[in-house]
């Protein structure tokens, strides 16, 4: 009988540790954010006079016009790709459906190294053209591709895949019910679609967009290789050209500001709107193209994955071809392993926290604890820049306090123990990309019945004994799909590394941006291939989830 009580006893203990691990890592996680937001009580130096007096403005309006931009040609590409495979049949569908996803393999700042070589002055076609008409400097006009255009058009052919991947999975999941009431009321396709399909694909196209515009707004190697003055080539020249990280903070602020904006006006514009499914689940019979309509849907989608990947990958594989056997030497090899560990040690420690909150949060989920991991979640909203600030203001300050505190106490230094280390860098990454990690690890465990964990607790399995013996086993493909997804996302990650980095630690990405903002585009293929060929495997992998549900 005694034992009873000590047990209870032991099992609240136990729930307490787990509420304060979980509540403390979200904590430690939501640091490098709040510092930034702190910044603004902070006193605004000369410098920040400087930078609203000049180019504050031009900050705000180029974010302004690239995000009006980059969402119009997302939205256009990505529901127009969405609507043509998920509810047409047309030559080549099949081949389309997981095609279209792989623009997701190319970083924006490398799509854009690439047609500026294709498309600038010097570059193949220019000089075909001139040779062909024998024209001069002056003689012809042709569209300027590193302009805000061409930012433009390089983000919405990398980042459609993000409004194609959600709308298409919404297009596929409505009812036969409500579209063909729809076709017997006299209305034709492009009506079902514009007045019937699109307004209950809302959510998802708003998600999708929502997302492309997020990662517009954390791009900094396509802006800054094509002069566009943002938020994020802005934090970078106060940062290093001022050397004021106060300012920089406070710019990141405003850049933060744009992001939850995002939230705001996409909630409200929504707030008196509900979407519903309807019990009838029976898919809707595809709209055969054939002939005109059959070839033009062909061509359009074609057109996509050509301009989105087939062109840039093609010609990175050309130049790399013409250097190879130089690139491949010791320092690539460096690069490679550097980039690796990176990339394996943020993975893991992202998936073993995904771990820890998301089965934190399956056992108590209480507000407290459910509110703490979406804290601890929204990193992936927030670009690299600003948190790269964030994380060295408060291990800046741990350092000063420690070294201070040495000085004062023994008389010895301690230097930077973690500022401009490693340890900063994968911290970034964490914080970055923990979202990725924990969605993969939430849906998992959403998939395993609760009456397991009754079953193993009975036979007398703890928290953590359920966990290993239960759930583990059964989230093979989910912690995989995790691990994956986050070991690409920091293989792509420029600004956070460039700014993090310790000295002399390079990686693909930085090495990359470095060749081409020297004009060695033919030099930077290698490091950029070789980023795109690994960045196939999540897209693969995604296309295989997509594949699963596929109606024949």
């Amino acid at each position: 009988i005694a034992a009873v009580p000590a047990t209870a006893h032991r099992a609240q203990n136990t729930a307490w540790i787990w509420r304060i691990g979980l509540v403390a890592t979200a904590a430690v996680i939501a640091v490098p954010v709040l510092a930034v937001v702190a910044s603004l009580g902070q006193p605004f130096s000369p410098v920040w006079q400087h930078l609203l007096q000049t180019v504050l403005s031009e900050y705000v309006l180029n974010s302004l016009v690239l995000m009006v931009g980059v969402g119009t040609g997302t939205l256009l590409l990505g529901v127009s790709a969405a609507w043509l495979t998920a509810m047409c049949e047309f030559p080549g569908r099949r081949i389309f459906t997981w095609a279209l996803l792989l623009p997701m393999a190319i970083p924006a700042y490398i799509i854009a190294y690439t047609y500026t070589g294709l498309l600038d002055f010097t570059g193949p076609i220019q000089t075909n053209l001139r040779e062909f008409f024998d024209w001069g400097y002056g003689d012809y006009w042709f569209p300027p591709i590193r302009s805000r255009g061409g930012a433009i058009c390089m983000l919405s052919l990398v980042l459609y895949p993000y409004v194609y991947l959600l709308v298409r999975v919404a297009f596929m999941q409505q009812s036969t019910a409500v579209l063909e009431a729809s076709r017997s009321l006299g209305k034709g396709p492009w009506l079902t679609l514009f007045q019937v399909a699109l307004p209950m694909a809302r959510p998802a196209i708003a998600a999708g967009v929502s997302l492309a515009l997020m990662e517009t707004l954390a791009d900094y190697g396509t802006v800054d290789y094509f002069g566009v003055s943002a938020f994020t080539t802005g934090i970078f020249r106060t940062w290093y050209g001022l050397g004021d990280l106060t300012a920089a903070a406070q710019l990141a602020s405003f850049l933060l500001l744009f992001v939850f904006t995002l939230f705001i006006l996409e909630r409200v514009s929504r707030r008196k709107l509900r979407f519903h499914h309807t019990s009838a689940r029976k898919h809707p019979a595809r709209i055969e193209l054939r002939g005109v309509r059959g070839a033009a849907a062909f061509l359009i989608v074609f057109a996509i994955v050509f301009c989105g990947f087939l062109l840039p990958a093609g010609q990175l594989a050309l130049w790399a071809a013409g250097s190879w056997r130089e690139g491949l030497d010791e320092a690539f090899l460096g690069l490679v392993a550097n980039t690796f560990l990176l990339a394996a040690v943020a993975s893991l420690c992202c998936l073993g926290i995904a771990l820890l909150l998301g089965y934190g949060k399956r056992l108590h989920p209480g507000p407290v604890e459910t509110g703490a991991v979406r804290v601890a979640a929204m990193g992936y909203a927030v670009p690299g820049t600003v948190i790269a600030v964030g994380v060295l203001i408060p291990f800046a300050w741990l350092d000063n306090e420690i070294d201070a505190w040495l000085r004062a106490s023994f008389g010895i230094s301690s230097g930077l123990l973690l500022s401009g280390t490693l340890t900063a860098l994968v911290f970034a990454y964490v914080v970055r990309f923990l979202s990725v990690s924990l969605q993969s690890v939430e849906s998992g465990l959403a998939r395993i019945r609760p009456s397991l964990d009754e079953s193993a607790r009975c036979l007398g399995h703890g928290p953590l004994g359920v966990l290993r013996r239960v759930h583990l086993p059964m989230l093979g493909a989910s912690l995989l799909t995790a691990l994956l997804l986050v070991f690409v996302d920091v293989l792509k990650e420029l600004p956070t590394t460039l700014i993090l980095r310790p000295f002399n630690f390079n990686t693909l990405a930085v090495r990359t941006y470095e060749l081409a903002s020297d004009e060695r585009l033919a030099d930077a293929a290698l490091p950029a291939l070789a980023i795109v060929a690994i960045g196939l495997l999540p897209v693969l992998l995604v296309n295989r989830q997509m594949a699963s549900g596929e109606r024949p």
